[in-house]
């Protein structure tokens, strides 16, 4: 996906900043144009993840045409931040972790005891630890009739 960033002009003392219309409060710098371009995607994944995690899905992104009308970015210049939303995908993937015998059984046996699975007890767990909201639950598509 690639979202406008508006760029406002550095010079020998001031970095160049880097906005990002289409996401309130999302902003970057670098001390050259390059670095600060650079930079965008970090910041724009950053922001659309603390998004999902309190509200939901990002805003979509806005035509460059339509935000270079509004007089706020008057005389800023214009480009576009590709950003790979895969990463934030709520999908499962299969990983390989380490853990010891001794805690693995005790996971195991917990999960059984409230009929969860193994997978579901560690991601609650690590959720529980980082202060995230956990991912919403997808509900299957209704078939069509």
């Amino acid at each position: 996906m690639h979202y406008p960033i508006a760029i406002e002009r550095g010079d020998g003392t001031t970095a160049w900043g880097v906005a990002v219309p289409d996401l309130p409060g999302c902003f970057t710098a670098g001390e050259t144009l390059d670095e600060a371009l650079a930079n965008a995607p970090e910041a724009i994944c950053a922001w659309i993840e603390e998004h999902i995690d309190r509200i939901g899905a990002p805003p979509p992104p806005t035509p460059i045409e339509a935000l270079q009308r509004d007089r706020r970015w008057r005389g800023w210049i214009w480009a576009l931040a590709e950003v790979d939303l895969g990463k934030l995908a709520d999908r499962t993937e299969r990983i390989n972790i380490t853990i010891s015998r001794r805690l693995l059984r005790r996971v195991d046996a917990y999960a059984k005891r409230i009929g969860e699975t193994r997978s579901a007890v560690l991601a609650r767990g690590a959720i529980s630890v980082m202060g995230v909201q956990a991912p919403s639950p997808r509900r299957p598509a209704r078939p069509r009739r």
